[in-house]
């Protein structure tokens, strides 16, 4: 736009910032990436990815889809190092790098490696190469996908190695014998899982009775019975009130104390009480601007702040924070921005937990049917009884469904188990389209597949109602 170096400058390369740069680019505006980082992705790439391949990682070396075929000794790898997992690990996060790197630079979409701030709501500072550069540029239209970072401990500071945060994990020497994980929300269980899996014992601590309280009852009852048979001890209703360092006859290590009174000892300690904006740097006052305590910005349905032409998307603005939704609300932010006229972010979207073994949900749960005075129907399949399963050596899972029992449209999908996350996008286009339950009963499924699981929770349910 005349007056302007670009029409829109993006302030982050995380899937929200992607999304905005690459469909700003598409309707043939001028657009630059801001990025402070060494590369792009941003907390996908550093954070995200890392996790899920770490977990991935895990379960290869630990043996934990074999053992139910050959014993549970079985292990590709006996003593697993934080080395071990890296190797995979660094290896995704490159390839993810370059590849939406590339996808930039075929978009002819700007990528400058700097720190951006407001100088006003058309103006930006850029800082690089260490403070020693220093420029401005103007943009019509700002996209705000800075993401976020580890909330911090309050009581303790956290030396990234005996107390630590997610975004920590990737330096982390060694992994530790003993490990409390203050937190029970995603990332914590994520964690969790994997470093049980590991054989790291493991202390969860969280300051509700009930985790996952969003998720499936039936569900979180059977990650829970997981997770304690790989020992993982869960100290639930309990307040952390500090955490100190220690030094005892087994080296340094780390002291939690309750507000109950009660103690855990352990090698390390894992903070994972939610994650906070990162726009302590952006200057938002500058830009007429202010974000909550937790550093988040309040946007309208087209994601666009109360500050007309500059935009928030992605963990910035809150839940649900994911990679596929970041990544939609980017687009629909530019397509607002430019006078395009786009679908509205769909609220029917799959929300994952990749935990061992890992939860997928989509549409309704029962307490919500039942807050609501819906009336509903559930059909249950478990995954001993699938043959796919058994071949894959993995029988620990549930796909439930929540149908209507009048009209069976289907209300709600829920799954613990392998390929969970595969499997739960097709309930969610069975529920986009208002699909019924018999729909799963008059389609043909291959066989053998895990989806198999549809067709045997539907007869289950249908064979509920009489």
């Amino acid at each position: 736009m005349a007056g302007y170096d670009y029409d829109m400058a993006v302030i982050g390369s995380g899937p929200g910032g992607h999304g905005a740069a690459i469909q700003a680019s598409k309707l043939g505006k001028r657009v630059v990436v801001l990025e402070k980082q060494s590369d792009i992705g941003g907390e996908t790439v550093n954070v995200g990815t890392p996790s899920k391949t770490v977990r991935e990682a895990a379960l290869y070396l630990t043996g934990y889809r074999e053992r139910n075929i050959y014993g549970e000794s079985y292990a590709v790898k006996d003593k697993i190092t934080m080395g071990d997992l890296m190797v995979r690990t660094r290896y995704v996060m490159e390839h993810q790098a370059d590849m939406l790197r590339s996808q930039l630079i075929q978009a002819r979409v700007d990528m400058v490696n700097a720190e951006g701030s407001f100088l006003g709501p058309h103006t930006l500072n850029l800082v690089s190469d260490g403070g020693r550069s220093n420029r401005t540029i103007t943009a019509d239209k700002v996209v705000i996908a800075v993401g976020t970072i580890s909330t911090m401990p309050p009581v303790v500071y956290a030396d990234g190695r005996l107390v630590f945060v997610g975004d920590d994990v990737l330096n982390l020497p060694d992994l530790p014998r003993t490990l409390a994980i203050v937190g029970a929300g995603p990332i914590g269980l994520e964690y969790c899982s994997t470093f049980a899996e590991l054989g790291v014992r493991v202390t969860l601590v969280n300051m509700a009775a009930r985790i996952l309280p969003f998720a499936d009852d039936e569900l979180v009852d059977t990650l829970i019975y997981h997770l304690r048979q790989r020992d993982v001890s869960f100290r639930l209703s309990e307040e952390v009130f500090d955490i100190e360092y220690m030094r005892d006859g087994l080296g340094d290590r780390v002291r939690v104390k309750l507000v109950s009174g009660n103690q855990i000892v352990s090698d390390a300690v894992m903070y994972c009480v939610g994650r906070t904006g990162s726009t302590s740097s952006l200057n938002l006052v500058a830009a007429g601007l202010e974000a909550d305590p937790r550093g988040r910005l309040g946007v309208d349905e087209n994601y666009q702040t109360g500050v007309e032409g500059i935009y928030a998307v992605g963990g910035v603005i809150g839940f649900p924070n994911l990679v596929s939704t970041s990544e939609m609300q980017g687009r629909l932010a530019a397509c607002h921005a430019f006078g395009v006229e786009a679908n509205s972010f769909p609220g029917l979207f799959p929300y994952t937990i990749r935990t061992i073994p890992e939860i997928a949900m989509v549409g309704k749960t029962e307490s919500e049917l039942t807050e609501e005075g819906t009336p509903y129907e559930v059909g249950r399949a478990r995954y001993r009884d699938i043959v796919k399963s058994m071949i894959q050596g993995e029988d620990a899972g549930l796909l439930k469904l929540l149908f209507n029992p009048e009209s069976r449209r289907l209300l709600g999908v829920h799954i613990i188990g392998e390929g969970a996350a595969e499997l739960i996008h097709i309930g969610q286009a069975v529920i986009a389209h208002e699909g019924r339950v018999d729909y799963f009963l008059d389609s043909v499924t291959s066989h053998p597949t895990l989806s198999e699981a549809y067709v045997a929770a539907a007869l289950d349910g249908i064979g509920r109602l009489g």
